[in-house]
């Protein structure tokens, strides 16, 4: 699609990439599920070895991200928490 196209058309661009929404769990399970998560490379001297694929790692990169990221956001609350609970136990010891 040329730039003018693009600029001025009434039609939405198709192909934008986007972020994807998918759960991370559901897209490695079935990476896996397909059998589509190793490779297997066979050298010269018979010997075989098992190899991650990029989609796969990529999937597992993507799951430990949004993990990384619903800690960050539980650490963030339980110290509000533990602070809060320190409020009020100095805000009880004061009034006894």
């Amino acid at each position: 699609m040329s730039y003018l196209n693009r600029m001025y058309s009434r039609k939405a661009s198709p192909s934008l990439p986007t972020a994807s929404d998918k759960n991370p769990n559901r897209v490695t399970g079935g990476l896996r599920g397909q059998g589509v998560d190793t490779l297997t490379m066979v050298s010269e001297d018979g010997s075989s070895r098992e190899l991650p694929t990029l989609e796969y790692v990529r999937s597992l990169e993507e799951q430990s991200r949004k993990q990384r990221a619903a800690i960050t956001t539980l650490e963030r609350k339980a110290n509000k928490q533990e602070t809060a609970i320190q409020q009020l136990t100095s805000a009880v010891m004061q009034r006894r």
